[in-house]
C-alpha cells in the first residue's frame, strides 16, 4: 500500500490528511518512483485555499505537490530510459507528495550524486522558476533588479541567477535573513509598507527589473518606474490583471536538467531550511506559510543521513490544539488528588473524620425511624 497528502475541503494546512491508497501500477511510458523527499512551494497554499479557481481550477478530493526525488521502482509499457533501482529526481503536474507516484519517463533525470535528497527533491520548481525568471528578462552587468522574499527557495535561487549574469540585487526579507541574503551578494532590505522609498535609500541606480515573489508588491514596482513588461509575479493574478505584470510559472526538464548540473557544480546553492515527515506535512505548510523559512522546506519519506541533515520536531503540539477548548470530566475535589505524601497526611485525615461522621448520622438517623435495632 501506498500513502498520499490528500484534502477533501478548501483550507489551510489543518485539510490535509495522510490516506493509504493502492500502489498505483505504471502505464505506458510511465515510471513508479518510490519518493525520497519532495520540497513544498506556496502556490500550494494559494491553490489549496482556493485562491482564483478560475485560474487554478482544483476537483476535489485533491492531492498536491510537484517537486519529487526518489528511486525507480517499477517500469510501464515503452518506458526504457531508467530501470529498477535508477536514482531519478524531476516533477509531476500534481500528487508528488506521496510513497510512490507515476512518472512520465520525460519528466526525469538521473540524480546527480553531487545533489542530496532534500535538494534533488526541491529544485524542479524553484529552480526553473528563478532560470525562467532571470532567462526571460535577460538580467545583465547594467541591471538592478528587486526580488522580493528573496530568502525563499525560488527567492535565493533567482538571486543567485541574477548575480550571476552580473546583475546587482536588491532582496525583501525577514530582518532576521539579512546575514543570510548577503552570503548570496544581495543587499537586504525588509518586507512592508514603503518598499520603493527604502529601494531608493539603498541604491542611486534606476531599478530596471521586479521579481515579486511574495505578491502584491506590483504598486511598489511601478511606484519605482519599472516597466509593467519587465514586473514579473508567481501568485498575484490581481498585478497580471490590473496592472500588467508577467506571470511566471515553472519550466521543462531542460531547464531542470541546466539547474540541476548548476548545483550539483556547487555554482548555485539551494538552501534547505526543514525536513518534515509525510504525516506533519501540516506542520510543515504551517511552516511555509510564515514566509520566514530561508530556503526550501521539504517532505521526506526517506529520510536519509548524513552529516549537516537537520531534522526537527513540528512546532504545533497537541496543547497548542487544545488549548482553551472545554473537555467533558467527572466532578474531581482538588484536595482528593493529592498525594499524602506530599502533605502531612492532615487532608486525608480530614475526610476519614468527615466520612466516619457522616455514617454516625446516617446510623442514628436510621435508628430513630426503626430502622436499625439499638444495641
Amino acid at each position: 500500500m501506498a500513502h498520499a497528502v490528500r484534502y477533501s475541503a478548501h483550507g489551510g494546512p489543518e485539510v490535509l490528511e495522510v490516506v493509504e491508497m493502492p500502489t498505483p501500477e505504471p502505464g505506458e511510458g510511465e515510471v513508479l518512483v518510490e519518493v525520497f523527499a519532495t520540497g513544498l512551494n506556496p502556490v500550494e497554499s494559494s491553490i489549496r485555499r482556493g485562491e482564483h479557481p478560475e485560474r487554478w481550477p482544483v476537483e476535489l478530493p485533491a492531492t498536491q505537490g510537484r517537486d519529487l526525488a526518489g528511486v525507480v521502482v517499477a517500469t510501464g509499457p515503452g518506458a526504457s530510459r531508467f530501470g529498477r533501482g535508477d536514482e531519478v529526481m524531476g516533477f509531476v503536474d500534481h500528487g508528488a507528495q506521496a510513497t510512490h507516484v507515476l512518472v512520465p519517463e520525460a519528466n526525469l533525470l538521473p540524480r546527480p550524486p553531487a545533489l542530496s535528497w532534500e535538494v534533488a527533491g526541491s529544485l524542479y520548481s524553484a529552480g526553473t522558476m528563478a532560470w525562467n525568471a532571470v532567462e526571460g528578462l535577460g538580467l545583465g552587468p547594467n541591471d538592478t533588479v528587486v526580488i522580493t522574499a528573496a530568502a525563499g527557495g525560488v527567492g535565493c535561487l533567482a538571486a543567485q541567477f541574477a548575480r550571476m549574469r552580473g546583475a546587482t540585487v536588491i532582496g525583501t526579507s525577514a530582518e532576521a535573513r539579512f546575514d543570510f541574503l548577503r552570503q548570496f551578494g544581495v543587499i537586504p532590505t525588509g518586507y512592508g509598507p514603503g518598499l520603493a522609498d527604502r529601494v531608493r535609500a539603498l541604491t542611486s541606480q534606476p531599478i530596471s527589473a521586479f521579481i515579486d515573489f511574495l505578491g502584491r508588491e506590483a504598486a511598489e514596482a511601478k511606484a519605482l518606474g519599472v516597466p509593467s513588461s519587465r514586473v514579473l509575479t508567481v501568485l498575484d493574478w490581481d498585478a497580471v490583471d490590473e496592472h500588467g505584470a508577467i506571470r511566471i510559472s515553472a519550466g521543462d526538464v531542460v531547464a531542470l536538467g541546466r539547474v540541476a548540473a548548476l548545483a550539483a557544480a556547487r555554482r548555485i546553492r539551494l538552501p534547505i531550511a526543514d525536513v518534515f515527515s509525510l504525516d506533519s506535512v501540516a506542520d510543515a505548510y504551517r511552516a511555509l506559510d510564515k514566509r520566514e523559512a530561508p530556503g526550501k522546506i521539504v517532505l521526506g519519506l526517506r529520510v536519509v543521513d548524513y552529516h549537516g541533515q537537520r531534522v526537527r520536531e513540528p512546532d504545533l503540539k497537541e496543547q497548542d490544539v487544545t488549548l482553551g477548548v472545554l473537555t467533558p470530566h467527572a466532578h474531581l475535589d482538588v484536595e482528593e488528588a493529592i498525594p499524602s505524601a506530599l502533605a502531612d497526611g492532615s487532608v486525608r485525615r480530614r475526610h476519614r473524620e468527615e466520612h466516619e461522621r457522616e455514617e454516625r448520622e446516617h446510623e442514628a438517623v436510621a435508628r430513630a425511624e426503626g430502622d436499625v435495632p439499638a444495641e
